[in-house]
């Protein structure tokens, strides 16, 4: 794909005995949102860990934007991670002491950003999805959907190129699930953000621009979704 952020080829990953992936090619364009589907045990959480930097691949290479994730130290994929890559994952993860607004500037601070700046940065971020009247509330003083469009403020603070999603609407009602993924790929297209989406849902994954299954560590099949 002559326009890929993401390429991996051959990518092969065990766990002892265990076979999560069989060799895997994947390409995954600039800007688009791909949905990544499979049972549970399939490899795809396997998958998304090895594409974005977080577990090395037995074998295969991984590329995100010309940089060879599979030729770094873990400490540098770990700095390329704060960098240039964003998580939303099931449950928020957010800091429960910190206020929204801290909770979104850490990642800026932990890259060196000055404090009034990331401040300034995760305030913009919180309007944007429309939380601007809860930047000082902690994630407990907050409903399940207003936390988990924080968590998507602070994957996009730092204008990543990709945002990896793991269920990210897998512990909200349907109401609130359609209300966060809306804001979310609201926000990451109007940023040009690339969005890998692991979900078991397809009502979610009908969002993406193009789905694609994992089976037993391999893909079984890719398909362009009508707009």
């Amino acid at each position: 794909m002559a326009d890929a952020l993401i390429s991996a080829s051959g990518l092969r990953k065990s766990f002892g005995p265990t076979a999560a992936l069989r060799g895997i090619d994947l390409d995954v364009a600039r800007g688009e949102v791909l949905a990544v589907m499979g049972p549970s045990g399939s490899g795809k959480s396997t998958l998304i860990h090895c594409l974005a930097g977080v577990l090395a691949p037995d074998e295969g290479t991984v590329t995100i934007d010309g940089t060879d994730l599979t030729s770094l130290s873990a400490d540098a994929r770990a700095r390329f991670r704060l960098e240039r890559i964003g998580f939303v994952f099931q449950f928020g993860q957010l800091l429960p002491d910190l206020s929204a607004r801290d909770n979104v500037a850490l990642p800026l601070l932990m890259g060196g950003a000055r404090r009034r700046a990331a401040v300034a940065t995760a305030d913009h971020w919180l309007g944007r999805l429309g939380l601007a009247d809860q930047a000082g509330k902690s994630p407990g003083d907050m409903s399940g959907g207003q936390a988990q469009r924080v968590a998507i403020a602070r994957a996009l603070a730092t204008e990543p190129s990709v945002v990896f999603a793991d269920e990210p609407t897998g512990s909200l009602d349907s109401l609130s699930a359609e209300t966060v993924l809306e804001a979310m790929l609201e926000a990451a297209r109007e940023s040009a953000t690339t969005v890998v989406l692991i979900t078991h849902d397809a009502r979610t994954a009908a969002h993406a621009d193009r789905e694609v299954i994992v089976r037993d560590g391999r893909l079984s099949g890719a398909a362009a979704v009508a707009r």
